[in-house]
């Protein structure tokens, strides 16, 4: 997709300052890179990397990582990784692989901004699905309708007649159950 030379290729996004550089390179060595790894400090470039053998405890497992590092961790039971997830924050994002039917399960005992099965990145890349945190991760929705509720302030107003003043809303509230049956 980015050519045979992906620190080249003109489409390959490169990090967006020095100080989210340092950041990701700093994760690069919380693990054992199985694929990429490459950087150019003057650039801010880093290669697409799958970094494996990570603790669970790592900076890289911690933050949100908002660069091309995708770490790995392995599990042997699915039940291991429920509780991984459901020890943790809240993340951005969840991204599962493998069969359907395991990912519908472990998306029901989890919770996450939003995720993908089998796919990343697509409930971003789709306006027509809110997109947004939770918790740590951020509160909030956007990407269509949900954008105008997000940057909307729905308020609720009453206006009340001055011509009558009912007073089944003042103590003792004499009333008051009469009012509650026609409603």
């Amino acid at each position: 997709m980015y050519g045979t030379d992906i620190k080249a290729s003109r489409f390959f996004p490169r990090i967006v300052n020095q100080q989210a550089f340092t950041r990701l390179t700093g994760y690069l060595q919380e693990g054992r890179i199985r694929y990429g790894g490459q950087s150019d400090e003057k650039e801010r470039f880093i290669s697409p990397t799958i970094l494996d053998e990570v603790k669970p405890d790592a900076a890289v497992m911690r933050d949100e990582i908002f660069g091309p590092i995708l770490p790995i961790l392995t599990f042997n039971d699915i039940r291991e990784v429920t509780d991984f997830i459901n020890a943790r924050e809240k993340p951005l994002a969840w991204y599962y692989f493998g069969p359907d039917h395991t990912g519908r399960e472990l998306l029901g005992q989890t919770t996450s901004g939003g995720g993908c099965i089998n796919d990343t990145l697509m409930h971003i890349a789709t306006d027509r699905l809110p997109f947004g945190g939770v918790g740590n991760s951020g509160m909030g929705k956007y990407h269509g309708f949900d954008s105008f509720l997000a940057f909307s302030n729905r308020r609720s107003v009453v206006s009340t007649l001055t011509w009558i003043d009912l007073p089944v809303k003042y103590a003792p509230f004499r009333f008051f159950n009469y009012i509650k049956r026609i409603l």
